[in-house]
């Protein structure tokens, strides 16, 4: 019987060095290993729902323009992946350079973009 091939636990920290999402790759989960979000091939992050929430950099944060000039269309979501068991440790961030001006990092200032899929504002009832 084989084993599916081990992906890598990439964390997502914010500008001040915290851990709070984990990329496996197309998935971003939580702290708490849930379900948040997906990550295109060209580094673009959207919600469970399909709403584009900013870019994945290389240091690896998440972030966006404040203002957003052109809406970007609403992108169907990959399938739920499993719940992620969270590593108990993980490397110390690296160094992160100051944002540029007009550009938020959306997990410190706007972390309720990337909700669970039975959170978020942009959930559509289900009755």
């Amino acid at each position: 019987m084989s084993h599916p091939p081990h992906r890598a636990i990439v964390p997502i920290y914010t500008s001040r060095g915290d851990a709070e999402a984990y990329l496996v790759f197309p998935y971003l989960h939580n702290r708490m290993g849930e379900w948040i979000g997906w990550v295109t091939a060209d580094r673009q992050v959207y919600s469970v729902l399909g709403f584009y929430v900013g870019e994945l950099t290389a240091e690896p944060r998440i972030i966006r323009k404040r203002v957003t000039a052109s809406l970007r269309p609403r992108r169907t979501p990959p399938p739920p992946p499993q719940h992620l068991l969270v590593p108990p440790t993980i490397p110390l961030p690296p160094m992160m350079g100051d944002l540029r001006f007009g550009v938020m990092d959306v997990l410190l200032e706007e972390p309720e973009r990337l909700h669970t899929l039975d959170g978020g504002e942009e959930r559509q009832d289900m009755d």
